[in-house]
């Protein structure tokens, strides 16, 4: 295994950083050890076959990896050690294949659920309704998300993600359901926003389309858990 190179001074840098990080399994080797950067408004890719390790690591990035894992390394995002918080404390947005929307929620209800507390009714209001103009939903606020079409969903749960003020961004595989048309229109607009937001984005996927799109470093991640090494 070759991984990124050692990360000197690793604390005091902006963005996402990872630092020897490694992931077991039952004595078998995942992921790593993994030293690697994500810089603010950068999209680092994560490329694996399924059951390579990949999901896992966001999960312990996250705070949220099954406890049979056997896990090492540091975390930290802006200098500060996430592996120290739990896990509503670390501040990460996550998208997924599947939307995962409140089912028993409005649009605007999914959206409202995603902002901080101690805003005003109005507030919360003109936050939901100019996420949703500037992502072409204008006026959908009452809408049940089962009347959505899969790339509005789409849209709606990356708009919920950020309205959630997150300092940076974990995707797993969140374009595998969408077809072609949908899926790089969608693609560009995560990639987008990670960039404007300046946002530090780590992206899991099995798609090299994927990972050419998001213009990032690559790690590439061997069928066989042996091989990590970066593009």
């Amino acid at each position: 295994m070759t991984s990124a190179p050692n990360l000197p001074g690793a604390t005091t840098l902006p963005g996402l950083t990872l630092a020897a990080v490694a992931l077991r399994l039952g004595g078998r080797r995942l992921i790593g050890p993994l030293d690697l950067r994500v810089l603010p408004g950068e999209v680092v890719t994560l490329m694996g076959a399924s059951g390579s390790g990949k999901s896992s690591l966001l999960a312990f990035i996250c705070g949220t990896l099954d406890p049979t894992f056997a896990t090492e390394g540091r975390v930290l995002l802006d200098g500060a050690d996430l592996l120290a918080l739990p896990p509503e404390r670390r501040r990460l947005g996550i998208l997924f294949q599947d939307d995962l929307l409140f089912p028993h929620l409005s649009v605007g209800g999914n959206l409202a659920f995603a902002l901080p507390p101690g805003l005003s009714a109005p507030e919360r209001r003109g936050r939901v309704a100019s996420a949703l103009a500037e992502s072409g939903l204008a006026g959908m606020e009452g809408r049940d998300p089962a009347t959505l079409s899969g790339g509005q969903r789409a849209r709606v749960a990356l708009l919920r993600m950020l309205l959630s003020e997150p300092r940076a961004l974990l995707l797993d595989e969140p374009f595998g359901g969408l077809d072609e048309r949908l899926r790089h229109r969608f693609r560009d607009l995560v990639f987008r926003r990670a960039e404007e937001r300046r946002l530090p984005a780590l992206l899991v996927t099995h798609d090299r389309a994927d990972a050419v799109a998001a213009s990032g470093k690559i790690v590439t991640v061997d069928e066989d858990f042996s091989n990590d090494h970066k593009e």
